[in-house]
């Protein structure tokens, strides 16, 4: 069984944009032998998105809605902010300081999840398991 992790814009493209997946990425979030996971602050980041209006939403725009109505229709799993996770960061080697980014690679580390993302700078990241969007 492969757990994914989903980076933050993996979750608005497989929702909104599933064109912009790679192959390899679309076959794995469609597999039954996937579970697929966010975060909290992925949650946080599209609702923030929504709110600057560089998310644009169907319907009456609410990214906060959506969002938690894309959580219950999809069944994704909730890899919650933990104090361990928090202490992972010290284990993940990240070439920037976007706390998104480390609090998401982290989350990975800590629940022996894959990250799936296009981001380059998680990309070249270390010390957690990655499936690249490429």
């Amino acid at each position: 069984m492969m757990k994914l992790l989903l980076d933050t814009h993996i979750v608005v493209w497989s929702l909104l944009e599933p064109q912009r997946l790679s192959r390899r990425v679309a076959k794995a979030l469609a597999s039954p032998a996937s579970e697929i996971w966010i975060s909290p602050v992925s949650t946080w980041e599209i609702v923030l998105l929504g709110a600057r209006g560089r998310l644009r939403i169907k319907g009456d725009g609410d990214s906060q809605r959506w969002i938690g109505e894309a959580i219950s229709r999809t069944g994704f799993r909730e890899a919650p902010l933990t104090h361990e996770v928090v202490m992972a960061m010290a284990k993940i080697n990240l070439p920037h300081r976007d706390p998104a980014d480390h609090f998401l690679a982290a989350t990975a580390l800590h629940f022996g999840l894959t990250l799936v993302t296009a981001d380059e700078n998680l990309i070249g990241g270390r010390g957690y398991s990655l499936l690249a969007n490429k």
